[in-house]
């Protein structure tokens, strides 16, 4: 047992006391001639929220002296809440005079001052154990002898102050990202030095730069990370052949969208006389390329995945492997790790193999050319790829079955409307078009999905260090919260008042709801009420694809912790997980699936905010405008449209005319005082682009009524 691990145990015990460090020497037993290093460890542990220092110098659990580790959530005005780590313990309200000069996102201890209204608590930070905004992008001010930095996040809600001389010469208007030199203290703003000058405000591609610096997202690699690249060999020795399995022969293919370089997955399916099928999953082996500990895994951990811009991607892995060597491109040799199933004619994988090999996709397919085969029977496609049809008639059969399998376990699928922003060469957005599921994409889904959960479960078994996908059980209380909501549209989830919800019951109410004008609030709250999932090293399974075992395996191109996982595999398969080697992954395996998650979710947040931005902008070139939408929610203030092009804007309740609306909170509607007239969620409306706030990404709507536009509707519903 590690010094941590007995000091652990020790502040986890019924009788002890918060005690100093000659104390816990004495119980423990440990020679004075240690004490620093003891301090040491204390330290550390203290600086990662793990234990707590007195101010009178004695240590103890957090925990046991009733505070709180989590993240600081903050609003504009300046409170937030503490989200705390523990998803069992309800948010905590944090007034600004309890911040102690703490940021948004910064990971903090905080001790509960009070209780509110019996049931909310209300706290104040004691400690801030980590800063999470060290740089910041924002707008320069500057005055006569210093400068301010107004942040764009506008949960930061103090400017950052600039010295005079660490303006870097930014001027007046100027994008910027400062770095804190200086942390908030009582009154004091915090305090920085200007680290890059991005260009004015307004200036083609600088809001995009903006949000990428935002979210510390690398998009250049280091000389060091592009050398190693470089030295990495484009050819497959004839040595590593001979050690695979070689699967040059089979019909594999990759389907992705047009745009895709980076190839991460093939498939290949075949049927057999006894009617079941092979399924052949093969991936990328990049971690035959990217060694533990060097400069291209040091830079992937980093990273931790790519991110898909409107127009650009930021990789994870250099160019020359991501597009190149790594990639599964058509008509070459390819290094890859092989999921093998058979599966039965209800979908149920009764064999498997997990190998290394060497492959050679066929034909580099589009999901739009799949589906035009497949669906719309397109002979001249059919023609180009004759000896691939037979191939995809049995992926579909296929993936309907293992689709129609995962329904009757309960497997809940979202199926949000998506929307893809068409930009020109400079960055302006020029159409938005729906993008639709279709059944190609299902194909790469079901197998995608058949594969990692057939590797997770193998790898639950052998019982070794591993990192799963896993979705926790979400809260019940969101969930009773949530029915109460969708009560009032007239649904009900089912088996609730049990207090556990089988993933099927959520799964019925999606289906019910699927084609409804009240499709996409349903379905957005829904998500919102689940837990998120995450990276984990222990397996407690995923609620929404209703499993045990779950893990990312599929795209070590893009992801960091397939690539981990890969690493994993292959030193099992090959007899050299030591038992050295697997307390290496038990030490990393917890950090590496923290730090993913994180980056996981900066990339999604930034994605989301530039899409969001070029829907504003837009928009904001079609002022006046009058489209057909849907009322999305309902606010004491207004009610939201979404339009058919998944554009959401705002119908200021103070705008309604013809009558006084009042908010019935228990229906979410609005209520007119003389006519009865009612806006609800679902209510379909015609509604004119009224103003257009590109900083706020907010967009205002009036109702097109007679008189105000109406009858040009019809002419600008085509346009979207």
């Amino acid at each position: 047992m590690s010094v941590k691990e007995r000091l652990l145990e020790l502040m986890r015990e019924e009788n002890y006391k918060p005690s100093k460090i000659e104390e816990i020497m004495k119980i423990l037993g440990i020679d004075y001639s240690q004490k620093s290093i003891l301090e040491k460890i204390l330290e550390e542990m203290e600086k990662d929220g793990v234990i707590f220092k007195t101010k009178r110098g004695k240590y103890a659990l957090p925990q046991k002296l009733d505070l709180v580790k989590g993240k600081i959530e903050f609003h504009s005005r300046g409170y937030g809440f503490l989200i705390p780590e523990d998803s069992n313990i309800k948010d905590i309200f944090i007034p600004i005079s309890g911040m102690n000069g703490a940021m948004h996102d910064d990971i903090v201890l905080v001790r509960v001052t009070k209780k509110v209204d019996g049931k909310s608590e209300e706290g104040e930070v004691v400690k801030i154990l980590k800063r999470r905004n060290t740089t910041i992008v924002g707008t320069y001010e500057k005055n006569k002898n210093f400068g301010f930095v107004i942040p764009d996040n506008k949960k930061i809600n103090q400017d950052i102050f600039i010295p005079k001389g660490e303006d870097k010469k930014a001027k007046t208007g100027m994008k910027v990202v400062v770095r804190i030199t200086k942390w908030p203290e009582g009154r004091r703003s915090p305090e920085g030095e200007i680290i890059e000058v991005l260009g004015y405000k307004g200036d083609p591609g600088i809001d995009v730069m903006s949000i990428i610096r935002s979210y510390d997202i690398p998009e250049v690699f280091p000389k060091k990370v592009l050398k190693e690249a470089e030295e990495i060999p484009m050819e497959i020795s004839e040595e590593e052949k001979r050690r695979r399995v070689d699967l040059t022969d089979l019909n594999f293919v990759t389907i992705d969208g047009e745009d895709a370089k980076d190839l991460d997955d093939a498939v290949c399916v075949q049927k057999l006389q006894e009617g079941n099928y092979l399924l052949y999953v093969s991936i990328a082996d990049v971690s035959h390329y990217v060694q533990e500990g060097s400069n291209l895994d040091k830079e992937a951990l980093k990273r931790g995945c790519s991110v898909y811009f409107i127009d650009r991607v930021i990789s994870m892995l250099p160019p020359k492997l991501s597009n190149g060597i790594c990639s599964l491109n058509p008509q070459e040799e390819r290094l890859t790790l092989t999921v093998k199933m058979r599966i039965n004619s209800q979908g149920e994988i009764v064999d498997h193999e997990i190998f290394e090999s060497i492959i050679e996709s066929k034909e580099r397919m589009t999901y739009t050319n799949v589906y035009k085969i497949l669906e719309e029977n397109d002979e001249e496609l059919k023609n180009r790829y004759s000896y691939l049809v037979e191939n995809f008639k049995l992926m579909k059969e296929l993936a309907l079955i293992l689709l129609e399998k995962r329904k009757r376990r309960g497997s809940v699928d979202f199926d949000f409307p998506e929307a893809k922003v068409i930009v020109d060469e400079k960055g302006k957005p020029v159409d938005i078009i729906k993008v639709e599921r279709n059944i190609s994409h299902k194909i790469i889904e079901e197998f995608m999905l058949a594969a990692n959960e057939t590797v997770a479960e193998h790898m639950h078994w052998v019982n070794i260090p591993f990192v799963y996908r896993i979705h926790e059980h979400p809260d019940i209380e969101k969930l009773i919260a949530f029915n109460k909501f969708i009560h009032n549209l007239g649904y009900h989830i089912k088996g609730i008042e049990g207090g556990q919800i089988h993933p099927k019951a959520l799964q019925e109410l999606i289906k019910q709801v699927r084609g409804k004008t009240e499709q996409r609030v349903i379905e957005t709250l829904l998500l919102r009420s689940l837990k998120r999932a995450r990276y984990s090293p222990e397996d407690v399974g995923h609620y929404a694809l209703a499993t045990q075992y779950y893990t990312h395996f599929t795209s070590p191109i893009r992801r960091y912790p397939d690539l981990i996982i890969h690493r994993i595999i292959k030193e099992y398969i090959n007899g050299k997980l030591t038992e050295k080697r697997q307390r290496h992954y038990n030490r990393i395996l917890n950090d590496i699936a923290l730090k993913s998650s994180e980056r996981e979710r900066a990339a999604e947040a930034a994605e989301r905010e530039i899409e969001d931005l070029k829907k504003v902008e837009y928009m904001a070139e079609r002022i006046g405008n009058v489209y057909k939408g849907v009322i999305s929610n309902v606010t004491n203030y207004g009610f939201f449209v979404e339009l058919e092009n998944t554009v959401e804007g705002l119908v200021d309740v103070a705008s309604l005319e013809d009558d006084y609306y009042h908010f019935d909170p228990e229906r979410y509607i609005l209520v007119g005082e003389k006519t009865k007239k009612v806006y609800s969620i679902g209510k379909e409306v015609y509604v004119k682009v009224l103003h257009v706030d590109v900083d706020r990404r907010e967009i205002d709507f009036v109702l097109a009524e007679e008189g105000n536009g109406y009858e040009m509707a019809k002419e600008y519903i085509d346009t979207i």
